[in-house]
C-alpha cells in the first residue's frame, strides 16, 4: 500500500511544481507586454497632439492636401490575472491548467478589435464634422473684416476660441495663418513698438470672373 501510494505522491509533487512554475512565467509575460502597451500609448499620445498642431498649420499655409489618417487607439494594457493556488493546479493536472491559463487570451482577442470598430467610427464623425466647418483661414478673415481696430494674433486666437470651443485653436497656429494671408496680400500687418497687429486689408480683392459677368451683362442690358 505504502509504495503504491508513493509514486502517485511524487508524481503529484512535479505536476504542482511544473505548473507553478509556468504560471509564474506566464504572469511575468504579461506583466512585460503591459509595460510596452503602456509606453506605446504614451508615445501615440503625444503624436497626436502633434498630428493635430501639424494639420492646423497645414490649413493655415493652405495645403489641400489630405493629411495621412492617424493610428488607431492602442488596447489599453491588461491586467495579469490572479496566480492560481497550488491545490488548484494539483487537482486539475498540468493539461487542465494550460487550458485554464490560455482561455483569456481569447477572450483578450476580441476587445481590440471592438475598440477599433469604435475608433474608426469615432474618426469618420470627427471627418463629417470638420469638412462642415469653415477652415482657420476663413475664420480669420471674417474676424479680421468685422474688426474697426487692429487685432493681435492673441486677442484673434481669444476671440475665435471662445466663439469655437470645439475647435483647437492656439495663438501660435493663429499667427502662422495671419502670416500667410498677408503674404497673399488678404490682411496686412502693422507694428506698434515691440507688438505686431493685423487688419483686413484697406482695398477689397478683385471681383471673381462670374461676378465679374454677372455685372457686365447688367450693364450691357
Amino acid at each position: 500500500m505504502s509504495e503504491t501510494t508513493t509514486p502517485a505522491t511524487e508524481l503529484a509533487s512535479q505536476y504542482i511544481t511544473q505548473v507553478t512554475g509556468d504560471l509564474a512565467a506566464n504572469v511575468k509575460e504579461q506583466e512585460r507586454i503591459s509595460a510596452e502597451i503602456a509606453s506605446l500609448q504614451e508615445q501615440l499620445a503625444t503624436l497626436q497632439r502633434d498630428h493635430t498642431v501639424l494639420v492646423n498649420m497645414q490649413q493655415a499655409l493652405g495645403v489641400t492636401k489630405v493629411p495621412a489618417e492617424p493610428a488607431a487607439e492602442l488596447p489599453s494594457a491588461a491586467v495579469p490575472a490572479p496566480r492560481r493556488k497550488k491545490a488548484d493546479a494539483a487537482t486539475g493536472g498540468k493539461q487542465k491548467a494550460r487550458k485554464s491559463t490560455s482561455a483569456p487570451r481569447k477572450g483578450a482577442a476580441k476587445k481590440p478589435a471592438a475598440k477599433t470598430a469604435s475608433a474608426a467610427k469615432a474618426e469618420s464623425a470627427a471627418k463629417t464634422a470638420k469638412a462642415t466647418q469653415p477652415t482657420l483661414v476663413e475664420l480669420i478673415r471674417r474676424h479680421l473684416a468685422e474688426q474697426k481696430e487692429p487685432r493681435s494674433a492673441a486677442e484673434i486666437s481669444t476671440a475665435l476660441g471662445e466663439t469655437h470651443p470645439d475647435r483647437d485653436i492656439t495663438a501660435k497656429v493663429v499667427r502662422v495663418t495671419l502670416e500667410g494671408l498677408v503674404a497673399k496680400s488678404q490682411a496686412e500687418r502693422s507694428k506698434q513698438g515691440r507688438s505686431v497687429f493685423y487688419t483686413a486689408p484697406a482695398s477689397e480683392p478683385a471681383a471673381a470672373p462670374e461676378e465679374a459677368g454677372a455685372r457686365s451683362a447688367g450693364a450691357d442690358g
